[in-house]
């Protein structure tokens, strides 16, 4: 198993997420952080602050040398894929080839309404993501152009350059628990799937569901990474637990949600408990 931290920038301010992936980034037992991508707070109540997640993403790159570090998750449609690739592939060299990119079919309402983007029924949404990725994998490989012609997106001869670092292109982890369609279009596209938290039982059903899909199309499970959230309430040892129980389940990177305020107090505890599990 291994483990990552997960600092959402919301309720928070950019001193005290700063201070923790600063501190994370000297800690081993940590191999990756993460933000969301959202612009309400979700998690609480929504008229709080919240800073936005992939300008938040870009400067911790710079302000650390080791973490690897992502989105959990970004929203597909608040960003054409075309532009996000190349985002995407800047931050990659930003970092020197840190990047992972998290990415997913969208769901908030709420904030979709009222910046007046699209969201769309459930199928558009899996029928959307499904051509984003894509176009993401397209213009971030080696081909020179890309030339795309789907429902939602039409690329004539569109080029991403430079290239990021990491080729063919950094890590894709999809999150999302649909069965039939974002399952699916993780078994396709994703070398990362993160399971959003819930019991063991429920993340084991869903892996099986990603390896039978994997099986329908013909590709290994093992070339997917599994994760998941963990709720961290205060308690390392509760949380080293219920990282233990997943990695049982077959995850093997335990993704701890640190609530704001948040503090790098809680990285040596929770770094001991992890440690203890070896």
């Amino acid at each position: 198993m291994r483990f990552a931290f997960k600092t959402a920038p919301q309720h928070t301010t950019w001193a005290a997420m700063l201070d923790v992936w600063r501190a994370a980034d000297d800690i081993e037992v940590f191999e990756s952080g993460w933000t969301f991508d959202h612009f309400y707070p979700i998690y609480s109540d929504s008229t709080g602050p919240c800073l936005e997640g992939w300008v938040t993403l870009t400067a911790l790159a710079q302000a650390t040398r080791r973490l690897r570090l992502g989105t959990l998750v970004t929203g597909i449609h608040y960003r054409h894929p075309a532009v996000l690739a190349n985002m995407a592939a800047t931050l990659d060299i930003v970092s020197g080839g840190r990047l992972e990119i998290g990415i997913g079919a969208g769901w908030n309402e709420e904030e979709s309404g009222a910046y007046g983007i699209p969201l769309g029924t459930p199928k558009e949404r899996s029928d959307r993501f499904e051509e984003a990725c894509a176009v993401l994998v397209g213009l971030l490989s080696e081909q020179e152009t890309v030339s795309f012609k789907g429902s939602f997106y039409e690329l004539t001869d569109a080029r991403c350059n430079p290239k990021p670092v990491q080729q063919p292109h950094p890590p894709i982890c999809i999150g999302g628990s649909g069965e039939r369609r974002t399952l699916r279009t993780a078994a396709r596209f994703a070398q990362h799937w993160n399971f959003v938290g819930g019991t063991v039982e429920e993340f084991t059903r869903k892996r099986d569901v990603l390896h039978q899909h994997c099986a329908d199309l013909g590709r290994d499970p093992a070339q997917i990474l599994l994760s998941s959230h963990v709720r961290f309430d205060g308690d390392p040892a509760a949380a080293a637990a219920a990282a233990a129980a997943l990695a049982e389940a077959g995850a093997g990177l335990a993704i701890i949600q640190l609530r704001p305020p948040h503090t790098p107090a809680v990285l040596e505890p929770l770094a001991a408990a992890f440690t203890e599990l070896d």
